[in-house]
């Protein structure tokens, strides 16, 4: 079974998805790091995204790691995160990335979280998910993260949101079918627990048991 949950930076996704993962005793897949091992890489080899992306073996788990090299914290860095949205933005890149996730989702039961993964990579998945938050929220919880001005955060958040909106390949937009769940005011366990609600909801609609 896949769980697909997207939405726009700082609405939770990665935070909600490791624990949903937890709590339904499913693998985690982080389809955001992938974008961000591109841009690590294409910017400290010096090589185009979409000529790189194809070479490039990427292991996600506890630690991402590149090629071997242990990158988890070095693609959290700022400046990878602005170039991992415009990376994400090239056709090519996005159909080698797919790609690579359409294989691990093949087998197992996921949550994969991402801004594509109802829409493109897992458009069958037996639960979509669409998360989002006030911009104020996203950008506060951002902040907190990155050890930024909330202000600044905000004024590029409001960039890549067009940006990832307005895309001509894979737009950031919700999947038919989706659940919509503002997490603004919700705690983390209120979320987990409605997605594992909808697990259930799925499992019985398709006669299996589970949590």
């Amino acid at each position: 079974m896949v769980v697909a949950i997207d939405g726009p930076a700082g609405a939770g996704k990665s935070t909600v998805a490791k624990a949903a993962a937890k709590a339904l005793g499913f693998t985690y897949l982080d389809s955001g790091a992938m974008y961000r091992c591109v841009a690590l890489a294409a910017t400290e080899r010096g090589r185009h995204p979409a000529e790189l992306a194809p070479e490039l073996w990427i292991e996600l788990g506890e630690r991402v790691m590149l090629d071997g090299r242990d990158v988890t914290e070095a693609i959290r860095r700022p400046e990878v995160s602005e170039a991992a949205s415009r990376v994400a933005s090239d056709p090519a890149v996005r159909t080698a990335m797919v790609a690579g996730q359409r294989r691990l989702l093949a087998d197992g039961d996921w949550v994969a979280e991402g801004r594509d993964i109802g829409t493109v990579v897992a458009p069958d998945a037996a639960v979509k998910v669409f998360l989002t938050a006030s911009p104020e929220e996203r950008a506060r919880r951002r902040a907190v993260e990155l050890g930024a001005d909330a202000s600044t955060v905000l004024a590029e958040q409001a960039i890549r949101d067009e940006r990832d909106r307005t895309r001509a390949h894979s737009p950031l937009e919700p999947a038919a079918g989706a659940a919509l769940i503002d997490t603004t005011a919700l705690t983390l366990e209120e979320v987990v627990e409605r997605i594992v609600e909808l697990v259930r909801e799925a499992r019985s609609h398709a006669g299996t048991a589970g949590p």
